[in-house]
């Protein structure tokens, strides 16, 4: 699998899934533009560990359209294209019913769902054909042990699944291939915010290998879809875990 010549937008941060997507992509060969918010420190140091040649780091509100705007317009001046899109910004406070407050259903929106559509919208008219956009679920979407409190989560992620089924349809005339993954729990800094070590280790308990997925097994699978030209509008299910 190579990636030589290709240049590939990834939202999300510089740390855990995102990090390990960055780091798989640059070693096939594509340049990377990352954006993240608002750790300059992470950012930092993935720039300096690849070397600024390969990878460009721009800070924005990825649920912000005005910034979204900014990312797309600043990786065109440093790398003139796209051939590859990975929307990974998400939050994932947790919430039942009686938690969820019309606030909090606004901002995961405006970074989990509003900010993947857009971001896409702003890409397709500089993404040749053969690109891939590769949209970011949740395995929690088919698992049948999902607990309330990831309510708004899941309603997020189930939106993204089938903003993939029909975006695969609207850009394959386009000849841009739309596909997403749904990992399991990933041992991210993410995953495990607000969470007791008790439930993690109940989580790990629901894998068949009794883990947590890893951020480079993600980033496979990540890389996989970006490569794939006879698959589109599916969401590949990741990790062994809940499905």
């Amino acid at each position: 699998m190579s990636f030589t010549g290709k240049v590939a937008l990834r939202t999300g941060g510089s740390k855990g899934i995102g990090r390990a997507i960055t780091e798989k992509l640059v070693s096939y060969g594509a340049k990377v533009a990352i954006n993240y918010s608002p750790d300059t420190v992470a950012a930092d140091n993935i720039v300096k560990i690849l070397g600024d040649e390969n990878v460009f780091a721009v800070m924005a509100d990825a649920g912000s359209t005005r910034e979204i705007a900014s990312i797309v317009e600043q990786t065109i001046c440093k790398f003139g294209k796209f051939d590859i899109l990975i929307p990974s910004a998400a939050i994932n406070p947790l919430a039942n019913l009686e938690e969820l407050t019309e606030d909090l259903y606004e901002r995961m929106d405006a970074v989990n769902v509003k900010g993947p559509l857009f971001l896409a919208k702003a890409t397709v008219s500089h993404m040749p054909a053969g690109s891939h956009i590769v949209f970011i679920s949740a395995s929690l979407c088919h698992s049948n042990t999902v607990q309330p409190r990831h309510l708004p989560y899941c309603l997020n992620k189930g939106t993204i699944e089938q903003i993939t089924r029909i975006l695969s349809k609207d850009l394959a005339p386009k000849g841009i291939i739309v596909n997403a993954i749904a990992p399991g729990p990933a041992d991210t800094e993410m995953f495990r915010r607000g969470k007791p070590d008790s439930m993690v280790e109940e989580i790990k308990k629901q894998s068949p290998f009794n883990k947590l997925g890893e951020p480079e097994e993600i980033a496979d699978a990540v890389l996989f879809m970006a490569a794939t030209t006879w698959v589109a509008g599916q969401t590949l299910r990741c990790n062994g875990s809940l499905i």
